[in-house]
């Protein structure tokens, strides 16, 4: 039976054309009396609290709050949820310390890297380089494949063309403004975003369903303090998302843009206050998904509340506030890559010239993968757990006075070596050690039923552990 798409391709494709290329238009107009590197790294240092919150806040909720917190609701209940939320959150608490410390020392700073060579040494730096990109590559392919999947489920629209059109018009004015046309494009799509979200929010809270016996009595499990997943997966999520948006370069560069420590202090409090909520309530609508339907597609478990009606009013909107999450966050991650190779390359290597053919070449890479429809959760996973292995020891770093350099990579590499003993397999039930090294009957089921967290655990506690012990003074 021929599939019923809720809107028509050539509607569809109306909207992405319009909606990417205005917002490529304001950003290049807007930009264009800005010039220079300053501009085009750190927006001149003169951006105000409301431009910076708004900018903060629609850099970290991209086109994956539609489908993560949800999707993670359907198998690992409210624990999930609040792991999520609290995660994505944590970053701009952290950051109110790291970026006063960072601020102090390099008051004309462009990258986080930039302290690390700095204040700890090359190894490390360089170690940290490749871990920033690489994630954001990550997050780049997994922005595009999101909206190219969800643009296909609305209207059929090629994964390949949404793809191409929505990398190609953020690279138009990304690459010609920089940070300046990445935060004034953010400050209206904040605003689109909170506005179109409300609209889809109110539209499924308001349904007799949500309120019906039936979501009551079959969601208990995803609810219940008993439900070990619950824990197991809200502690996963929190690790991971906390410690990966640490290593974005994209938040740093924003952290030395604000007009002063105050500014940012208070721009970094408002945001953590805002996306607590919107992550939590978009997890929320995955417990009443799968309580209404045990058989829908997790990923599509907003939706699947969302578009129940079949109306093309709402569908417009889902493609409109899923390009302005999409662009607002790929405008960031070509940013921050970007300024890591213009600031940073030269220390790694002499031949790197050009920012903007990296940046091309990734992606050209990026549209192939979104055109494919891969699944990048595990690619994604893997970057967690490179960053969770490196949290700790790299900003202990910051704050030592005396620490060896040789002594923070050690713990790294202890960290993700015993983190990948237990990181499962594509399948999420085995591991190198547990059914690999050893057989899995000779695990218990709370070791190898919960294989992510304990990797996860692992890899982060472990270097924390190493260097605590390392350089906590003697009693």
């Amino acid at each position: 039976m021929e599939k019923t798409f809720f809107l028509e391709q050539s509607i569809a494709l109306s909207i992405l054309i319009f909606s990417c290329f205005l917002f490529a238009f304001i950003g290049i107009f807007y930009s264009r009396k800005y010039r220079g590197s300053s501009n085009y790294l750190t927006a001149g240092r003169k951006i105000g609290t409301l431009s910076l919150t708004t900018s903060l806040v629609a850099s970290a909720l991209g086109a994956w709050i539609l489908f993560g917190p949800a999707s993670a609701a359907t198998w690992g209940g409210i624990g999930a949820v609040i792991g999520y939320s609290l995660g994505t959150a944590f970053p701009m608490i952290a950051l109110i310390f790291l970026g006063k410390k960072i601020r102090k020392v390099f008051p004309k700073g462009i990258t986080f890297t930039q302290y690390i060579f700095y204040k700890i040494g090359k190894k490390l730096f360089k170690f940290i380089i490749f871990l920033s990109i690489f994630y954001m590559f990550i997050f780049l392919c997994a922005e595009i494949t999101a909206v190219a999947i969800l643009i296909n489920y609305v209207s059929s629209t090629p994964l390949w063309l949404t793809a191409s059109l929505v990398i190609i018009s953020t690279l138009i004015y990304t690459l010609y403004g920089g940070l300046r046309a990445s935060i004034i494009t953010d400050n209206l799509q904040f605003f689109i975003v909170v506005g179109l979200l409300l609209i889809c929010l109110l539209n499924i809270f308001s349904s007799d369903l949500i309120v019906s016996k039936e979501l009551t009595s079959s969601s208990l499990n995803l609810l219940s303090s008993n439900y070990l997943p619950n824990y197991t997966s809200g502690i996963t999520f929190f690790i991971a998302v906390a410690a990966t948006n640490l290593f974005h370069q994209g938040n740093w560069q924003r952290v030395f843009a604000a007009k002063d420590y105050n500014v940012l202090k208070r721009s970094l409090k408002f945001s953590f206050l805002i996306i607590i909520p919107t992550v939590f309530i978009m997890g929320i609508t995955g417990i009443f998904a799968i309580s209404l339907d045990n058989k829908i597609n997790p990923d599509l478990a907003f939706f699947s509340l969302l578009l129940k009606e079949n109306s093309e009013i709402i569908a417009l909107a889902v493609i409109i506030l899923a390009i302005s999450l999409t662009v607002s966050t790929l405008d960031t991650l070509i940013n921050g890559i970007s300024s890591l190779i213009i600031v940073d390359g030269k220390k790694i290597s002499k031949n790197i010239n050009s920012s903007n053919f990296i940046i091309i070449i990734l992606s050209i890479i990026a549209i192939f993968v979104a055109s494919k429809g891969f699944s990048i959760l595990y690619l994604f996973l893997l970057a967690d757990l490179l960053c969770c292995a490196a949290v700790f020891p790299v900003f202990y770093g910051f704050f030592k006075k005396k620490i060896i350099e040789s002594d923070l990579i050690l713990s790294i590499v202890i960290g993700l070596v015993l983190g990948l003993l237990f990181f499962p397999n594509t399948s999420f039930t085995n591991s190198l050690l547990v059914g690999g090294f050893i057989d899995n009957e000779f695990f218990p089921a709370i070791i190898k039923n919960y294989l992510l967290f304990w990797s996860f655990l692992i890899a982060t506690i472990t270097p924390a552990l190493t260097v605590f012990f390392k350089y906590s003074p003697p009693k």
